[in-house]
């Protein structure tokens, strides 16, 4: 929804404020707020059970939040995400998520995958006709160019020579690939990613790495991603928020974020009043 909401930052795609999730006298998030920048990744970590993931669902409208606003930048002007349904938030404002579980059509071909996702702009070419399906009109055309940027996106992947294979017989790495592939094919400004990187061996996630810098480096997206393997996090991200029992409790560069106490205290599992105590190892260990 466009309103009288004042415009972000240029340099700014999405804005979180004081976002808060309840599920009925649990609070799943609570009061974070952070900014997503245009051409960057962002990270989101934290242990589980953070609110990562309750975070991206209020983002992608599956979840509602009980408190907070999040802004989208947009040609038409700010778009209030907590205002709009998931299907809204997908066509309209142009944001697409992968989950934790790979959710492709495991019967379709890797190309067949990558067409599914351009279904609306090939609807809206037919106008909703058999007439149109057949050819009739504009669809024939619509229909080229979405094999087009299909096959564009399959050798972006490395999997142009599996075009016709089944999604179901690709190896993991590769399915994990093909499924921001076909996030990709829908043009979005903000790509949302739930641990890309899981189940991955260290081959397939330098591929995974590579991927995510490209759209990064030349597609017109945003990267918000959660991740749990650190070595991934750190190689590609740009900026990284971290979560602990539903509150942000650090966001900078990765370097910042890496040697903040309040950060490895969370990972250790320490007590808030020991959080002193590694803040001082870390001042030791930084003048020996």
């Amino acid at each position: 929804m466009i309103d009288d909401t004042p415009a972000l930052p240029p340099e700014l795609l999405l804005r979180v404020e004081r976002l808060t999730m309840r599920f009925g006298g649990l609070t799943a998030v609570n009061d974070v707020s952070f900014d997503v920048r245009r051409g960057e990744i962002t990270a989101l970590i934290g242990p589980n059970g953070a609110g990562k993931t309750t975070v991206f669902n209020c983002i992608t409208g599956f979840y509602k939040p009980t408190v907070g606003r999040l802004t989208l930048a947009s040609k038409e002007g700010p778009l209030l995400l907590e205002r709009l349904r998931d299907h809204q938030i997908s066509r309209k404002a142009n944001v697409a998520r992968t989950f934790q579980n790979i959710r492709l059509f495991g019967g379709m071909t890797a190309l067949e995958n990558l067409l599914v996702a351009q279904h609306a702009p090939l609807m809206k070419a037919s106008g909703l006709t058999v007439l149109g399906v057949l050819g009739i009109g504009g669809f024939n055309k619509a229909e080229r160019a979405a094999i087009e940027k299909a096959k564009v996106w399959l050798e972006r992947i490395g999997l142009i020579d599996r075009a016709d294979d089944p999604a179901a017989d690709l190896p993991y790495g590769d399915q994990r690939r093909l499924e921001i592939a076909r996030a990709m094919c829908t043009e979005p400004v903000l790509l949302c990613l739930d641990e890309p990187a899981a189940g991955l061996n260290p081959r397939e996630s330098l591929e995974l790495n590579a991927l995510l810098r490209s759209i990064r480096d030349q597609d017109d997206t945003a990267v918000l991603l959660i991740e749990h393997d650190m070595s991934v996090v750190m190689e590609i991200s740009d900026h990284v928020v971290v979560l602990d029992y539903g509150k942000k409790i650090s966001d900078g560069a990765p370097l910042h974020v890496r040697n903040d106490p309040k950060v490895i205290a969370a990972y250790l599992g320490v007590e808030d009043e020991e959080v002193e105590k590694v803040e001082s190892e870390i001042a030791v260990e930084a003048t020996s």
